[in-house]
């Protein structure tokens, strides 16, 4: 339970083991009240990041009566600057006034053009721990940097990969891989080196559509190759790309080549694999792969009537 103590202008975070106290007389930084603050990725970036002391409790506990405090009970997001108030004292965030037609949410008194300056004082004096501290993150923020953080905090769950479909589900590497094994039966090989055949009955039938997602277990970390049917413009082409199980910065470590042809010639596409953290649309869409137009697909298979395309690889680390 957070309390408040008046008189001494300090904020007390209690827990059991024990507590920490910011003075307000310790000039936080102020923050000029202008138009800017409406944007909560363009709060204050003056405020480093700072780590959370071992062994010592945060300023603001995780799920306190502060953090319902600073929540907006219309969209229950953080609120920021300029915080609106009604006349009973009732708070919301700014974007959700005219969600509510001006009107209080709580007691249905009009809004009007009320700030709430001291909820908006005692944010800039907090420090708060990251929405993801149960999953490793110990490091605490200023309250107008924690959003920023969190969007990219490394310790933020990952989204499923498997193109196929728009699948909700979210977790660590070790929650996604047993996901992906079990509810898209997605194939998990051991290996840095891979040859797979792709065989489609109907070739001429491409229309944007996802084929198939296969895992690879090789240097420790796992990896996912993409092979997926699409139009280029008006062109229906084949494409295959590799992303990393894990951040972008770990993917810079490795380097792969696919590679495919048939009767004398072959398509080489070498490239750094990118991270799950980018959505393979995305990666599709900028042409990061090895891209395979359906003629020469076609040609490569040895006649018109079925797609057998055997695409071949290898994964290295770079050096």
């Amino acid at each position: 339970m957070t309390n408040f103590k008046l008189g001494k202008k300090q904020i007390y975070a209690s827990s059991s083991s024990g507590f920490q106290s910011r003075n307000m007389d310790e000039s936080p930084p102020s923050l000029p009240m202008d138009s800017k603050y409406l944007n909560p990725k363009e709060q204050v970036k003056a405020q480093s990041k700072v780590k959370l002391p071992h062994g010592k409790s945060s300023i603001v506990l995780p799920n306190s009566d502060i953090d319902e405090l600073l929540e907006c009970p219309v969209c229950s997001n953080a609120m920021f600057p300029p915080i609106q108030q009604c006349p009973s004292g009732h708070t919301l965030c700014f974007s959700c006034k005219n969600k509510v037609n001006n009107k209080c949410p709580i007691c249905r008194k009009e809004i009007g053009e009320i700030r709430c300056l001291a909820l908006e004082k005692l944010a800039v004096s907090l420090q708060l721990p990251c929405t993801y501290h149960n999953m490793g993150c110990n490091e605490m923020f200023p309250y107008y940097s924690k959003l920023q953080h969190e969007e990219n905090c490394v310790y933020r769950p990952y989204t499923c990969p498997h193109p196929g479909q728009d699948c909700s589900f979210t977790g660590d590497i070790s929650e996604l891989l047993s996901h992906l094994r079990d509810c898209h039966k997605v194939d998990l090989q051991t290996g840095c080196t891979f040859n797979h055949r792709y065989v489609k009955q109907n070739p001429g039938s491409v229309d944007n559509c996802s084929w198939t997602l296969t895992l690879f277990n090789c240097f420790g970390h796992y990896f996912c190759l993409h092979f997926e049917a699409f139009l280029l413009g008006n062109e229906p082409v084949y494409m295959a790309f590799l992303r990393f199980l894990g951040e972008e910065s770990e993917a810079r470590k490795f380097n792969y080549c696919l590679e495919v042809g048939g009767h004398g010639r072959k398509l080489k596409w070498q490239g750094v694999p990118r991270s799950i953290r980018t959505h393979h649309k995305m990666v599709r869409d900028s042409h990061d792969g090895l891209i395979i137009h359906r003629r020469l697909a076609l040609y490569f298979s040895g006649n018109n009537q079925e797609l057998k395309l055997r695409v071949s690889g290898k994964i290295w680390r770079e050096m």
